[in-house]
């Protein structure tokens, strides 16, 4: 889990903020290095192609195992990509690398499908929390190396270097995909009977052409089976009401993120200070808030821990509150960065730990990549006005708007804390 974590982890920055460092040094225009940001919408959109990476048996590099072999094809096309990447040179060839960038974020968005899906099924099935905690440690370790490595490397050899470097990293995953083995997955005998509906639609269509038939009864399958499945698992009332607290609980992370950046500038702290303490020191801060997290859910279980994950980011951004009222200098922006970075190591560890054990084990990718779809999109949507609210209330205002913003997820998880368990899958 902690080099397959960083396998997933490493192409996130590269075909992002990295990237867009490369294309500020090549000359681009500001406003075309922005359209970039448009590459991520491929990682909320995967639940388009996730129902094909769950059923579809790969030719050839089948023979690893249903979820080893899309595993194994992301990979080798993130360190393909990442090396025509550098191979280019953007300020002449700015279309070819936007595509190869859209190339590398597709597979990276594949291999996260096949990889959170090997995730949930590897053995031992009941030990999520460790398994994500593992995953995340890994994941963070790789957004150094993809941010600060990468930049360091670029200022001192060069991009291409810097890019194919990174490309030969690349080769963690496959390397480790290669070497684990395909993990084997008992079904809900639930699931099976739900499975029932394909042979019944199959039988009551058998006076339509061939291939006609073979298509809609792989999309029931694939498509239509994996919403069901999570609705007959749970009341519907309770369906929704987990669907809400998977679009609220990330809210402040997102809404406070956006204006981050701006928020530290205005504080007068200089680039390289914003560098060595968000993007570096706050990454290992987010680290000791994964082991803290580990820890947490064996202890007390995943729900106590997303609690205290929200509510060290509530305070994060209370804290925030406040030093933009005082402006307290370095001391005030390493602590701040201390704190929030901490509650988003535990409360991020916890999330991905808890959307695994919702997932049923024949649509393991699907619904997870239907959860992982589903909760950046509020997020997303209202840190789009982050910069009319501080235009509006001023940074104290906007930080303690965003603290509120989590009170919904945590009432929310108040409610899933009262709620009895699942019914406990029937295996076979």
């Amino acid at each position: 889990m902690l080099y397959l974590g960083f396998s997933a982890g490493l192409p996130f920055l590269l075909v992002f903020s990295t990237l867009t460092a490369w294309l500020t040094q090549a000359g681009v225009k500001r406003a075309t290095i922005g359209s970039f940001a448009w590459v991520g919408l491929t990682y909320t959109l995967k639940i388009v192609w996730a129902p094909v990476v769950d059923r579809v048996h790969l030719p050839l590099l089948g023979q690893l195992g249903r979820r080893r072999s899309w595993m194994m094809l992301g990979q080798c096309g993130i360190a393909l990509g990442l090396t025509q990447i550098a191979l280019r040179d953007p300020a002449t060839e700015l279309a070819t690398v936007a595509l190869l960038a859209v190339f590398v974020a597709f597979c990276s968005a594949t291999q996260d499908i096949a990889l959170d899906a090997f995730r949930i099924e590897t053995p031992p099935l009941d030990h999520q929390d460790a398994k994500a905690a593992a995953y995340q440690f890994g994941y963070r370790v790789a957004l150094i190396v993809a941010g600060a490595g990468a930049l360091v490397l670029a200022s001192t050899y060069g991009w291409r270097a810097a890019y194919l470097c990174m490309a030969a990293l690349g080769l963690v995953g496959p390397i480790t995909t290669w070497l684990i083995s395909e993990p084997a997955v008992a079904i809900d005998r639930r699931t099976l009977a739900q499975e029932q509906r394909v042979i019944d639609f199959l039988e009551r269509t058998a006076h339509w052409p061939e291939s006609a038939r073979s298509v809609a009864g792989w999309f029931i399958g694939a498509v239509v089976c994996p919403f069901v499945d999570f609705f007959n698992r749970y009341p519907v009332r309770h369906a929704l009401l987990i669907l809400l607290f998977i679009g609220f609980y990330r809210l402040t992370d997102y809404t406070m993120g956006a204006m981050a950046n701006n928020f530290y500038l205005s504080l007068g702290f200089g680039l390289t200070q914003i560098a060595g303490v968000s993007k570096v020191y706050g990454v290992i801060m987010t680290m000791v808030g994964i082991a803290a997290a580990g820890a947490l859910m064996a202890r007390h279980g995943i729900l106590r821990t997303l609690l205290v994950g929200a509510l060290v980011i509530f305070f994060a951004n209370l804290f925030y509150a406040w030093m933009a009222w005082a402006q307290p200098g370095m001391s005030g922006l390493v602590a701040a960065i201390s704190l929030d970075n901490f509650g988003i190591g535990i409360a991020g560890t916890a999330f991905v730990a808890y959307l695994s054990g919702l997932t049923s084990a024949a649509y393991t990718a699907t619904q997870y990549a239907l959860f992982g779809s589903l909760w950046p999109l509020p997020g997303k949507f209202i840190a789009g006005f982050s910069g009319n609210v501080v235009d509006a209330i001023g940074y104290p205002g906007f930080f303690v708007y965003s603290a509120v913003l989590g009170i919904p997820g945590v009432a929310l998880l108040f409610w899933l804390m009262r709620q009895p368990p699942a019914p406990a899958p029937i295996r076979t």
